[in-house]
């Protein structure tokens, strides 16, 4: 088995209304079955996601979960609003986003925007997967998915990882319940979390500072389906999530 994976060269500064997909046409070449990773930040921007902290009026639960991080309550209040659970309050304020990705602050990013500026998560990632890869399929004519990503930390260990939270012709897991191991036991719960692993090694090429590349092509696996397909598919239920049971225990003991 073999798979390559390179950046997408001469991607501009992204503003709202530009054509990514167009973009990415014209600087990589695109073959049948290619995975093409794009970061969060640059769709939201397309999609005229940037907001000003200044338009924001924050009310009292800001202010007051605002005082306990030492934050600036209008940055509290527009994760609340983009928000439809708290998860855990402090010492981080872990929050399930209006779309059902749990991250910290509801993935509100300041980094690569203006001062004085945020750019949210595109409000439906699938959507905007979806919309982005139709658009490559009519430029091109090649049948390719699409994952988007963006940072997340992980419980239990120290750093942060790319992680899918869109997606367009690729299942998010891979079931290998049924099959057989090397000595021939049949596996029983392994679900293998394909688009993250993906998100995770494109999230290497795509760099976190000021060189950074916002999209990368994968070429090799084969893992485009023709089915519809969702982010959603590897959220867990909230009756079998043990960590929501355990942290909605703690805020109501």
């Amino acid at each position: 088995m073999k798979m390559e994976a390179f950046t997408v060269e001469n991607v501009p500064l992204i503003k709202a209304g530009d054509d990514i997909a167009s973009i990415i046409c014209q600087n990589a070449e695109i073959r049948d079955k290619d995975i093409i990773i794009i970061a969060s930040t640059i769709v939201a921007k397309a999609e005229g996601r940037v907001f000003r902290l200044d338009d924001i009026v924050a009310g009292d639960e800001a202010c007051r979960i605002a005082q306990e991080h030492q934050a600036d309550p209008r940055f509290i209040q527009a994760v609340l609003d983009r928000s439809r659970d708290i998860l855990i309050e402090s010492p981080i304020f872990l929050v399930e986003t209006n779309n059902g990705h749990v991250c910290i602050k509801a993935g509100i990013d300041t980094s690569n925007v203006d001062k004085g500026f945020l750019v949210d998560l595109p409000t439906d990632p699938d959507a905007s997967a979806a919309d982005m890869g139709k658009r490559i399929e009519d430029i091109t004519g090649r049948k390719i998915s699409v994952i988007i990503t963006d940072t997340n930390g992980r419980a239990f260990k120290i750093g942060q990882t790319g992680v899918a939270v869109g997606l367009y012709h690729i299942h998010p897991i891979k079931n290998w319940k049924g099959e057989k191991d090397l000595f021939g036991n049949i596996l029983q719960i392994t679900e293998e979390s394909v688009a993250d692993e993906i998100a995770g090694a494109a999230n290497l090429l795509m760099g976190e500072g000021d060189g950074g590349y916002p999209v990368v092509i994968l070429r090799g696996l084969e893992l485009r389906s023709d089915d519809k397909s969702s982010v959603k598919e590897m959220y867990r239920d909230n009756s079998q999530d043990i960590i929501r049971k355990g942290l909605f225990s703690l805020r109501h003991a």
